[in-house]
């Protein structure tokens, strides 16, 4: 084994051991990452048609295609603020109360290898999506304390996405395929007042955090439709995942918690040498998932119960337009903005306390800066403004509170530094 080849596993087992020790990736299209690199990043998520880099891969598998051996490995500070504003309530505090833990790492890992008939082989590990809630125990005027009467409350669920990729160009076209490796965590807690609905009071809340496995496949194709305009597609199976034993009690069937399918599809034009626009659309759909789409309540339904109630998500919808331009041989400039339809209703927000994913726009810029002729800088922020949804306390047991008004809102920063080298 050469000096290299050594040095190269070594960087590459530090890589996948930092993206499995920080895992988390609060979302900003329901619960799912709009990009995972800081080149996708900078373009808001786009480049389903326009495989730059190692990690293409978790975007659409034949973006590697023509990608050469490389290594590219990154970090991304994710800050999502978060919380509710009530009045009138009789269950939960009324004010403006906020989740803590405001900061996450959030480390991907991708490596490329050109085979010898030039097929492409492909590891990348990283976190898709997540969602975090951490709320302290507050005054609560209607019980001792806490958001849910029972102290400190919140909800911590992690994953990350390990795929092996093999990708091949023929002419003009490309294709991928990714049998993916899935490792979900979760943990609640503060939960106790909705034991009384629960079909297992046991396996409801505050059971400390369960790991599970499961997984599915991930597959993509991009067309060269002329020489400056290409085509692209990519869609993930629903994966399916162990349930979680220690929370049977919370989420329908059981503990079910699979991964919702979804498709991504886009064009990239080069409209100059020097520029490329990237227009993509992707569809992720909740509604395939009981514990993330049936509404609570539904009907008689127990928590954990066979089609028992959930956090009453609809599908969504998520535009990204992004650019890249290369100002000098050296540097490429990258910008882009996306829109996801939200997936919170405004009749399920009291259970969404937990899980407010309701941001819709995003903005963001970055770049690429060549240091020499194998390494790259890669560089990124992202900015999401407040977005909120408005409805009502739900009172268990008896039903909505029209005295009250309950507000969702959450608001994002993100900032991503990565290191791509070419061999």
């Amino acid at each position: 084994m050469t000096g290299l080849y050594k040095s190269r596993t070594r960087v590459g087992l530090v890589a996948i051991a930092a993206t499995l020790a920080a895992t988390q990736a609060f979302a900003t299209a329901g619960y799912f990452a709009l990009g995972y690199s800081a080149v996708q990043r900078g373009q808001a998520g786009a480049g389903v048609a326009n495989g730059e880099d190692a990690m293409s891969s978790a975007i659409n598998p034949a973006g590697v295609a023509t990608v050469g051996n490389q290594m590219s490995m990154g970090l991304q500070l994710f800050a999502p603020y978060r919380g509710f504003t009530a009045t009138g309530t009789a269950f939960i505090p009324s004010g403006t109360v906020n989740s803590d833990k405001n900061l996450f790492p959030v480390p991907n890992f991708a490596y490329n290898k050109v085979l010898a008939n030039g097929a492409r082989l492909n590891f990348a590990a990283y976190g898709n999506g997540g969602m975090d809630t951490t709320y302290p125990a507050v005054a609560n005027a209607n019980c001792v304390a806490g958001v849910y009467c029972a102290g400190a409350a919140g909800v911590d669920l992690e994953q990350l996405f390990m795929s092996v990729t093999y990708a091949q160009k023929i002419g003009g076209f490309s294709f991928g395929i990714a049998p993916t490796l899935v490792a979900q965590g979760f943990k609640a807690n503060g939960l106790d007042a909705f034991k009384p609905y629960s079909m297992d009071p046991a396996h409801l809340t505050g059971n400390g955090r369960q790991w599970v496995l499961g997984g599915g496949l991930r597959a993509g194709i991009q067309l060269d439709l002329t020489s400056t305009l290409r085509f692209g597609l990519s869609a993930q199976t629903k994966m399916k995942m162990a349930k979680f034993t220690k929370y049977a009690g919370l989420f329908a069937d059981g503990g079910a918690f699979d991964i919702p399918a979804s498709a991504t599809i886009g064009v990239a034009w080069d409209a100059s040498k020097d520029v490329t626009v990237m227009l993509d659309y992707q569809r992720i759909w909740y509604s395939g998932i009981p514990s993330i789409a049936n509404p609570f309540p539904n009907g008689m339904n127990p928590l954990g119960g066979v089609n028992g109630p959930g956090f009453g998500w609809k599908d969504v919808g998520v535009i990204k337009l992004g650019a890249s331009w290369r100002s000098s041989p050296t540097m490429t400039w990258r910008f882009g903005y996306a829109y996801s339809t939200n997936p919170v209703q405004s009749s399920m927000v009291m259970l969404n306390i937990l899980a407010p994913g309701v941001v819709r726009n995003h903005l963001s810029a970055g770049g690429s800066w060549k240091m020499n002729a194998h390494d790259t800088l890669d560089f990124s922020l992202e900015y999401v403004p407040t977005a909120s949804v408005t409805g009502q306390e739900y009172l268990p047991g008896f039903g909505p509170n029209p005295a009250s008004t309950l507000k969702l809102s959450m608001h994002q920063f993100a900032a991503t530094v990565g290191w791509t080298r070419t061999f």
